[in-house]
């Protein structure tokens, strides 16, 4: 949630941001609502110490009129105050000043590149043609039981899964962060408080509407809110999670190549860092989780690059975004696989949580980074590490766990 002192202060800066996210809101009219808020609270202070005053004046008739008129305007207060909250949750989250102004994801920044695009002397295979010769990726009978995009996972697809997930704990537990296995399930208004459901976020979630429960769609999403209503000791932060999780999206208005095999699905699993951090630690913070998402992929020995998000792909709480996309051979460019933003004290504000600063209460800075999203993970690494008899290698990293260090085709 935005400030409402530093939209009292800054309404074209807080307009301009919202429209270049591609985000309307009208400004002055919730600065006349906060208005009206300000002259309302005003009132029903200066009644409440009349009333005090008749009451020890033991003015019993004048008392019971201004009790009347108080509970109006009371009342009303509350109206006003439930308007102004409304309008403020529907503002984004103020991009951060180097993030350049951009309406897509065409105009995004290519920062660098790792890794030359892998070349093969035979036609690479896309990974759902290697995963169903394998006998790792079984969509099929997925499609029998639940319908279209989701997938079994088999055999050593099970156990470069879990490899992959193992490899990502050793490395960050080893970071200082805390391993964690939270809730898939979290509250409508948990969510509300995230910041994702305004501007249509909410059409790419799963509803229990029977509960007034959501299907997380990422770790983060029920990990921030565990310390909702909660001060930090400045000294204990930073505070680092590394989330293991099922993600669940609708993925709605996706179609065509991406919807075949394991690319963009219904349900996939996710190892995600969370970080809690000082307003100062912030910038740093980012940075640290963009130097751990390269140091993962890095070891896989998948080539990527990095992009910086403009803010048309921003997302609604963002400040600042880092992509970084593997590269597909079947597809012949780079694919998004992580991403890390930081959503400054955005999130804090509406989840109200602090950290102690000598006699000062400030809203924490959270920060969060894929580790990696399983699936997108497998596709890279079967589509880079095919051979041309069908079998994939095994990247060095994660032999020791899968146990072999080629997946052969059974015959």
């Amino acid at each position: 949630m935005i400030d409402i002192k530093f939209l009292r202060e800054n309404p074209e800066v807080v307009q301009k941001s919202s429209a270049d996210k591609g985000v309307e809101i009208n400004t002055n009219h919730i600065l006349e609502i906060d208005s009206k808020y300000q002259e309302l609270s005003a009132s029903v202070q200066k009644l409440r110490e009349e009333r005090n005053r008749l009451a020890k004046e033991r003015n019993i008739e004048a008392g019971k009129e201004l009790k009347i008129k108080l509970e109006k305007e009371v009342q009303a207060l509350r109206a006003v105050d439930e308007e102004l909250k409304i309008n403020l949750l529907k503002i984004p989250n103020i991009a951060a000043a180097d993030v350049k102004a951009g309406k897509s994801d065409q105009e995004n920044e290519i920062l660098r590149k790792e890794g030359e695009p892998t070349k093969f002397d035979f036609t690479p295979k896309d990974h759902l043609e290697i995963g169903e010769a394998l006998d790792i990726i079984d969509v099929a009978r997925a499609s029998k039981v639940s319908g279209t995009r989701f997938a079994y996972i088999k055999n050593e697809g099970v156990l470069l899964e879990f490899a992959i997930v193992q490899f990502a704990l050793e490395t960050l537990i080893k970071e200082g962060f805390i391993p964690i296995v939270p809730p898939a399930l979290i509250k409508k208004e948990t969510m509300q408080g995230l910041g994702y459901m305004e501007n249509g976020g909410e059409e790419d979630m799963f509803w229990l509407d029977k509960d007034g429960m959501v299907l997380v769609g990422t770790a983060e999403q029920s990990i921030v809110p565990m310390h909702k209503d909660e001060i930090f000791a400045k000294q204990d932060l930073p505070k680092r999670y590394v989330g293991f999780s099922s993600s669940f999206r609708r993925e709605a208005g996706s179609y065509g190549k991406d919807t075949k095999g394991i690319l963009r699905v219904h349900q996939f699993d996710k190892v995600e860092m969370v970080s809690f951090v000082t307003a100062e630690d912030d910038d740093k913070e980012h940075e640290f989780l963009l130097s751990l998402e390269e140091k993962l992929w890095g070891q896989l020995g998948i080539p990527y690059q990095v992009v910086k998000m403009v803010t048309g792909d921003l997302g609604f709480p963002a400040a600042r975004k880092y992509d970084l996309e593997a590269w597909i051979p079947s597809q012949n460019k780079y694919r998004e696989v992580t991403s890390t933003s930081t959503i400054t004290n955005f999130q804090a504000r509406r989840l109200n949580i602090k950290y102690q600063d000598g006699d000062e209460k400030k809203y924490a800075h959270t920060l969060n980074g894929t580790a990696f999203a399983i699936g997108r993970t497998i596709v890279a690494i079967l589509e880079n590490y095919q051979q041309i008899d069908g079998s994939v290698k095994v990247p060095e990293i994660l032999q020791k766990n899968v146990g072999k260090s080629v997946i052969k085709v059974n015959k």
